[in-house]
């Protein structure tokens, strides 16, 4: 392993070189990258933690946060006197983390995979055991781990098509630093058929589903809705369409079926959420060209404003979207009409609202499957399809809700993952001191 750690940091060293200035000028630009530099090059504000084992769960951004938050709450309930680290990558996975990560004792940014930050990074917390949720593999991350002996165990496993494609064309690289996988949790039997592809022994792999169906069965509250109609200021006889997560591209399609579907529903509102909030004045600028100059932001509302005649409101705040699914009569997941691998489905389910998508959900397969496949999602193949989909769910309020209660049946009977996650990471724990 060291000839290839040595050949990964070569390579890193020589990619940075060239990327550098793409950083400065995002960095200058959107602020993206300047506002949590620091502490991914390893300048942690670490808390003094009280006696404990420490196990530090790695999750990427929100939709990691929501899995590793659930297994957490379970392990606490196991293990009282365990101390929890939770990490992420992104500053929205950050801020999700501190609103729901309640039973961590420090929150931190995971640290770029330079050897000599990593190294910092975990003589500063000193974990008993890594937890990586999903497949985050990092090379320099492993390999320091190894030399810690810190088991690292992979929870909520899933291995995206694209990634795999990616990951198996390089095998020959991956397949000594998987070995220092400890144990390896998936989602389902194609993720766990990946990750042996990659070099994990089977006997280390095991299949024990979604841990996001805990964390959303548990975040659905009526009061979330009501508090969230007021501030949307929604009238009783107002519908709601709620398009999530969109993406370049999708928008056109969106505001030229909601246009379409005012013809039915002169009162319904579209509640625009982009995946990235940046995009907010080009997504301004294209409401304008499709004929709607009256809209607002959700920033607006949320600094004063109240929304009396915007029938448009654009989300440029983060973190809003699983609530603003409560109030949603119809819901549309992006991701999906434009080839960028779908967004996650699970979170409009959870309320009951059985969501629309597009043909492009390579990155949500198994949550795909299983929605069609109990008739709880509604995949759908262009414009006149979503169209259609969503005028009938609008006109038949029987039909929409009889497709509601499937889709949250599927969250509810799909809960317990988060309890064996949490039992994997302790059976580990307990094989270390033993």
């Amino acid at each position: 392993m060291s000839t290839l750690i040595y050949l990964y940091n070569a390579l890193l060293l020589l990619s940075l070189v060239f990327l550098f200035p793409y950083f400065v000028y995002k960095s200058i630009t959107t602020g993206k990258y300047r506002r949590n530099l620091a502490a991914r090059l390893g300048k942690v504000h670490f808390p003094s933690l009280p006696a404990g084992k420490r196990v530090w769960i790695h999750a990427v951004s929100v939709g990691e946060v929501t899995a590793a938050a659930a297994i957490g709450r379970v392990m606490k309930e196991m293990v009282p006197d365990i101390q929890l680290i939770l990490s992420t990558t992104t500053e929205t996975g950050q801020e999700m983390a501190r609103r729901i990560g309640t039973e961590a004792k420090a929150i931190v940014f995971f640290p770029l995979d330079f050897p000599f930050v990593v190294s910092r990074v975990l003589e500063v917390v000193r974990p008993d055991v890594m937890v990586l949720t999903e497949t985050e593999l990092w090379p320099n991350f492993l390999y320091t781990c190894q030399r810690h002996k810190i088991p690292v165990i992979l929870v909520n496993g899933r291995i995206s098509e694209r990634s795999f494609r990616r990951y198996r064309a390089t095998k020959w690289f991956w397949r000594s630093f998987v070995k220092v996988i400890a144990a390896a949790g998936m989602i389902s039997d194609q993720d766990a058929k990946k990750i042996e592809e990659l070099g994990v022994s089977g006997e280390k792999i095991h299949v024990y589903g979604n841990a996001k169906y805990d964390a959303l069965a548990t975040r659905v509250d009526p009061s979330l809705v009501r508090e969230t109609r007021t501030l949307l200021n929604l009238a009783p006889e107002e519908p709601v369409f709620v398009a999530g997560s969109t993406h370049e591209g999708e928008e056109e399609i969106i505001l030229s079926v909601y246009g379409k579907l005012l013809a039915d529903f002169p009162r319904l509102v579209l509640i625009l959420t982009p995946r990235h909030i940046e995009r907010r004045a080009g997504l301004e600028e294209l409401c304008r060209r499709h004929g709607f100059s009256e809209f607002i932001t959700y920033r607006e509302i949320m600094g004063g404003r109240k929304r009396t005649r915007e029938r448009i409101i654009i989300v440029d705040v983060i973190g809003e979207l699983f609530k603003l699914y409560g109030v949603a009569t119809v819901v549309f997941c992006g991701g999906s009409l434009v080839p960028k691998g779908g967004q996650n489905v699970l979170e409009a389910a959870a309320w009951g609202k059985a969501p629309f998508f597009g043909p492009y959900m390579s990155d949500f397969l198994p949550e795909k499957e299983l929605l069609v496949s109990k008739r709880g999602g509604i995949q759908v193949s262009g414009v006149d399809a979503l169209y259609q989909g969503l005028l009938h769910f609008l006109k038949d309020d029987h039909v929409r809700d009889l497709w509601g209660q499937r889709a949250r049946n599927i969250i509810v009977e799909n809960r317990g993952a988060a309890k064996r996650y949490a039992e994997l990471i302790v059976s580990i724990l307990k094989k270390e001191n033993a």
